[in-house]
């Protein structure tokens, strides 16, 4: 891929979720076309979509109100095996839901940093942690191939379905091992391709910037991972998820094509690149 034609998406992506913030901003209907994003004033909604991807109702409660705006395709806290004191980072961290989810783990000698490439997005998250008294999290704008965070210093990394979007991402998990310590590890919930989706939904900008049309094939995504210099690589589709994903875009097929997994790897702790 071209860097102009990178570039393209980064921009519709960033313009998109700009509208999803305003719109949750506001109380207003997500700008974004398909359902992956859950923007809605009601909170018994956006309740229903986050516990169909696996969060609790006790969940939702220790986060600020406007946190939760119903995104993402699973709970990366869940596989994560946080620890008192640990350093995250929440890769595209939206409004901070699950940067705060992280927090409550980590406790106040932990550290979370929610990187987003959508100035509307960041604003809205440091106000939440306002709210919300999150002395331990902080909100850096950035994209994730080039993360604002310094080599060597994270433990853990989490991602709630925001890989998907990015035109580089083999750069995404070289970026990433960079600024994991050894033996650092990654807790992810994307969305993988299980077969090759027809070129009139990869080139459809609202299937892109919905989390569906940028999927990576599973076998793909490890070699990418592995390639980057991660071990003990894990990517587990859960075929289940395919009844929340038709709802992204009825009517479209793309659950015949992604599915929500799990997705975990380690930087291995005598590792032959650069630590």
């Amino acid at each position: 891929m071209g860097e102009k034609q990178s570039d393209d998406i980064r921009q519709h992506v960033r313009e998109s979720y700009a509208e999803v913030a305003e719109a949750s901003n506001s109380g207003d209907c997500c700008g974004v076309e398909s359902s992956c994003c859950g923007v809605s004033d009601d909170t018994a909604i956006n309740t229903l979509i986050s516990t169909r991807m696996g969060y609790s109702e006790e969940d939702l409660k220790q986060v600020p109100d406007g946190a939760d705006m119903g995104l993402g395709c699973g709970n990366p806290r869940a596989i994560a095996s946080l620890k008192k004191g640990e350093v995250v980072v929440d890769l595209g961290s939206g409004g901070g839901f699950d940067a705060f989810l992280a927090a409550q783990e980590v406790g106040v000698t932990g550290h979370v940093m929610g990187v987003d490439m959508t100035p509307t997005m960041i604003s809205k998250a440091r106000k939440n942690a306002q709210k919300g008294k999150f002395s331990q999290v902080e909100f850096r704008l950035g994209e994730i191939e080039h993360l604002p965070v310094a080599d060597n210093t994270v433990d853990v990394i989490i991602s709630n379905c925001v890989i998907n979007l990015s035109p580089n991402k083999p750069q995404v998990f070289r970026d990433a091992f960079r600024v994991l310590k050894v033996g650092g590890r990654l807790a992810i919930s994307d969305v993988v391709a299980t077969c090759d989706m027809p070129d009139e939904m990869k080139n459809d900008p609202a299937l892109y910037a919905g989390c569906m049309a940028g999927a990576s094939l599973v076998d793909d995504l490890v070699k990418i991972i592995q390639a980057a210099g991660f071990e003990q690589v894990v990517v587990e589709p859960k075929d289940e998820t395919r009844e929340f994903i038709r709802d992204w875009a009825p009517g479209r097929g793309v659950e015949d094509y992604v599915v929500s997994a799990r997705i975990e790897a380690v930087k291995p702790k005598a590792c032959c690149k650069s630590c």
